[in-house]
């Protein structure tokens, strides 16, 4: 099978598992910070095991240029919009898009909407926050 074609497959399936959480928790309004007094980020963690970890991230301003070197991450914007750095390009991102980030790929985003960026990431295998590098110029 062609690699767009599972990418696209897979990205359907993840849509969904947003979605499933989403209507497990009755609505997405559900999914708030524990507090509003944060200057950029909040990270709430969703869930975790062995295979991959899910976090509700609220984003304020940006999330600086990253890259994981042993996880792939996707993220299904619940809220907000603004501009996602994937690699080499930067495209604008907003309430139900899901982006893939594989491996080692450099990314972050810049909030360009007046409310915070919502998001769910989910990362497989777990996250244990040891394979986070940020790039040293931006």
């Amino acid at each position: 099978m062609e690699s767009s074609m599972i990418k696209l497959i897979f990205s359907i399936i993840i849509a969904g598992l947003c979605s499933v959480y989403v209507a497990q928790t009755n609505d997405v309004e559900d999914l708030t910070p524990d507090s509003t007094d944060y200057d950029n980020l909040y990270i709430k963690k969703l869930s975790s095991d062995s295979l991959s970890t899910s976090f509700a991230i609220w984003i304020k301003l940006k999330v600086k240029l990253h890259k994981h070197d042993f996880h792939t991450e996707h993220v299904y914007v619940l809220e907000g919009s603004g501009d996602f750095t994937l690699g080499n390009t930067t495209q604008p991102i907003k309430k139900g898009d899901l982006i893939t980030i594989p491996k080692n790929t450099w990314h972050g985003v810049e909030v360009t909407s007046k409310v915070p960026l919502k998001v769910v990431s989910i990362q497989s295998p777990e996250f244990k926050g040891i394979d986070r590098v940020f790039k040293s110029h931006n």
